[in-house]
């Protein structure tokens, strides 16, 4: 969803796929005299962003019901959940999980020795090679569903209508009567602090190569907290630089204390409670170990580090589109309003995915897409019906993970919005907190870097279970499968009524008392 630097074409098929479509695109406008305009071309649909919702809504429209699709996409084709989100932080995520269960080998008896040496840069290069895979698997998946890619920026030149500059230098115009802003957003850096450029975000991160010895986190989100826990895992002496007393403030309390207390048990230094800095200065530039800054915060205290990444929010990626120049409307921070079916207050323009601020997750970008697709082109078609027509995404209820160390899940509401919108008395909390058989071995002091914890926040006499909080090792595939029972409704005698699998750590919520 993230507009990002260039695309990469890592085949001779797919350069000459790439090549030959975009020679198709802009044949008309060759043989033109410098003075002419170009001709504009029409479509059924246009979309704008190659990422995880632009494709789903494309691949819908297209490939399910035969729409005459253009998708026009500025950089690396997948978007952030691909190139600089989801994917790559999961890889580098699955090496630092290796690095833990090497030291976890020891207490069950294998000989494994203190430190083993790892090849960060060669890591990285498998991941990067993995990537570009991806970027052309999209490709292909475009292509066969006859979806015409074009590799440019974009901007709206009326409600209808926008204007293309191709990144070989030309410049085309299309037009449809339905466009999908789905370009997502892009990660910040502060303003008004001096030197804040020196440091890097989350899209950087993952271009490290020589690792820091020493490396700093601003910010509390889940951006920051699992690149974090990625670093220590691996050896780096890893700083957070917090506002309040607790990381992942949105979620429940449960999660926010256990996860922050087991990040300090680990060796994170936390800074609670810290006043932001007020400057950034280079001491050495380098890579790795070579770069050192020196960060001065608003408190007078100094700390030097080898890298520094923000982790402070995101903003819609829109400016070169321009939809405020058709009129579209936009939130506090930029966001594109929708409604429910992702409308904007523009007929015949809709967006969907992080440049909405709705839910910022990949999985409910691609669903979104979908159900506008089916909405907009499967309502009369043969391949759809007149249900489709008030198909839209439920944001009710959306499951989600954070792979930190250890992972965490939920899916509901937290405690807190639970009381405030049923009242104490008309909630029941079901909690548990054990040590995993895995760690059985471990000596004390170990264990409790381990904490498994779940929680069910019930409603009413029938007890439906309005929220379900979970940290613990392999949190995110219980989740997805638990997800699906409380997205359904269910209860908690629904839960009591399923025989455990015995022995996991799952079974804890189908006992608990």
């Amino acid at each position: 969803m993230l507009y990002i630097s260039r695309l990469i074409l890592t085949s001779a098929p797919l350069r000459k796929v790439a090549s030959s479509r975009l020679t198709t695109l802009s044949r008309q406008f060759s043989t033109a005299k410098p003075t002419m305009a170009p001709v504009t071309k029409q479509y059924d649909f246009i979309v704008i962003g190659g990422g995880s919702g632009g494709s789903g809504a494309a691949r819908r429209a297209a490939g399910w019901y035969g729409a005459k699709t253009l998708l026009v996409e500025n950089g690396r084709s997948g978007g952030t959940c691909v190139n600089v989100g989801c994917v790559p932080k999961k890889i580098t995520w699955n090496f630092a999980s290796v690095s833990e269960m090497l030291k976890d080998g020891v207490h069950y008896g294998y000989d494994i020795p203190k430190n083993i040496k790892f090849n960060f840069a060669e890591f990285k290069k498998k991941r990067d090679d993995n990537i570009k895979g991806l970027n052309a698997a999209y490709e292909r998946n475009w292509n066969r569903e006859h979806i015409d890619l074009v590799h440019g920026t974009a901007t709206f030149k009326s409600p209808r209508e926008v204007e293309v500059d191709i990144d070989d230098g030309e410049t085309a115009i299309y037009t449809a009567p339905h466009i999908l802003i789905a370009t997502g957003g892009y990660p910040i850096k502060p303003n008004g602090i001096p030197g804040s450029e020196l440091g890097i975000t989350s899209d950087g991160f993952f271009d490290i190569e020589d690792l820091p010895k020493k490396m700093a986190f601003v910010g509390a989100g889940y951006i920051a907290v699992e690149l974090a826990g990625v670093m220590n895992a691996i050896g780096v002496e890893t700083h957070m630089f917090i506002r309040g007393e607790t990381f992942l403030r949105s979620f429940d309390p449960m999660v926010q204390e256990t996860l922050t207390q087991r990040y300090i048990d680990a060796g994170v230094i936390i800074h609670k409670s810290h006043k932001g800095f007020k400057e950034v200065v280079s001491l050495r530039e380098g890579k790795g170990e070579e770069k050192l800054l020196k960060l001065i915060g608003n408190d007078g205290e100094e700390i030097e580090v080898n890298e520094l990444l923000w982790a402070i929010g995101r903003n819609p990626e829109i400016e070169k589109l321009d939809p405020a120049k058709i009129g579209v409307k936009q939130g506090p921070k930029g966001h594109l309003v929708v409604d429910e079916y992702q409308n904007t207050n523009i007929e015949g323009v809709y967006a969907l995915g992080d440049v909405t601020g709705q839910a910022e997750l990949t999985p409910v970008a691609i669903a979104a897409g979908r159900a506008l697709g089916n909405r907009l082109f499967g309502t009369h078609h043969k391949n759809g019906g007149p249900h489709l027509s008030t198909s839209k995404l439920d944001y009710s209820n959306i499951p989600t993970v954070v792979f930190a160390h250890p992972e965490c899940g939920t899916v509901g509401m937290t405690e807190p919005a639970a009381v405030s919108k049923f009242g104490k008395e008309n909630i029941k909390i079901y909690h548990t907190k054990f040590t995993p058989m895995f760690y059985s071995f471990h000596p004390a002091e170990e264990k409790k870097l381990q904490p498994c914890e779940y929680k069910l926040i019930c409603q009413g006499p029938e007890e439906h279970i309005v929220g379900m909080h979970i940290i613990g090792p392999q949190s995110s595939e219980m989740m997805q499968g638990f997800g699906v029972a409380v997205k359904m409704g269910a209860r908690k005698k629904d839960f009591d009524s399923c025989v455990a699998i015995h022995p996991t750590s799952a079974e804890e919520l189908v006992t608990m008392k």
